[in-house]
């Protein structure tokens, strides 16, 4: 993983795991991909997953491998994860804290990409369980009722997705 400082310039690389146990800042992203309707595309994480297994979340994400552009990132990613390619654009980024019930930690410098998709999905079922388009006011409903379901960083971005697209979503 590539570590990073709070400007997002590297300063090292460390493995995966290690950077989750030492909770040590690192360059990730998060794609957020909407249908014409502008409903947003969640995933249910795989159960198996090091952490938050079984929780729902953006429509992908992960980290760049050291060297990569993560842009390249991003749509490699999308790809192998959801079956799919479109059209990615930046849309913020922001660093977040988080630890879990299994002790690993998120300390990620994320950037955040939005994209806009309407065809056929296709998950890996080792890092997706499940996938369905909802409308914002739908996913904010559920996390007032069942926060416990959904990832940490997602609700975090949530409100800057809402804010950063909303004239593109119709229940507003």
């Amino acid at each position: 993983m590539i570590l990073v400082n709070e400007n997002d310039e590297q300063i090292g690389t460390v493995e995966k795991m290690e950077a989750h146990r030492q909770g040590l800042l690192h360059r990730a992203f998060s794609i957020f991909i909407f249908n014409n309707k502008g409903e947003l595309l969640l995933q249910q994480r795989a159960p198996g997953k090091y952490h938050n297994g079984g929780l729902w979340t953006n429509t992908c994400c992960s980290h760049p491998l050291p060297g990569e552009i993560v842009l390249a990132a991003a749509n490699r990613r999308l790809l192998e994860e959801m079956g799919f390619a479109t059209l990615l654009s930046p849309a913020f980024n922001f660093t977040y804290n988080a630890t879990f019930a299994n002790g690993l930690m998120e300390h990620e410098y994320d950037h955040v990409f939005t994209g806009t998709y309407d065809g056929k999905i296709t998950i890996d079922e080792s890092e997706v369980s499940d996938y369905c388009f909802k409308t914002i006011n739908d996913i904010e409903a559920s996390i007032k009722t069942h926060p416990q379901k959904y990832t940490e960083w997602f609700k975090l971005a949530l409100p800057q997705i809402k804010i950063f697209h909303k004239s593109s979503f119709t229940d507003l």
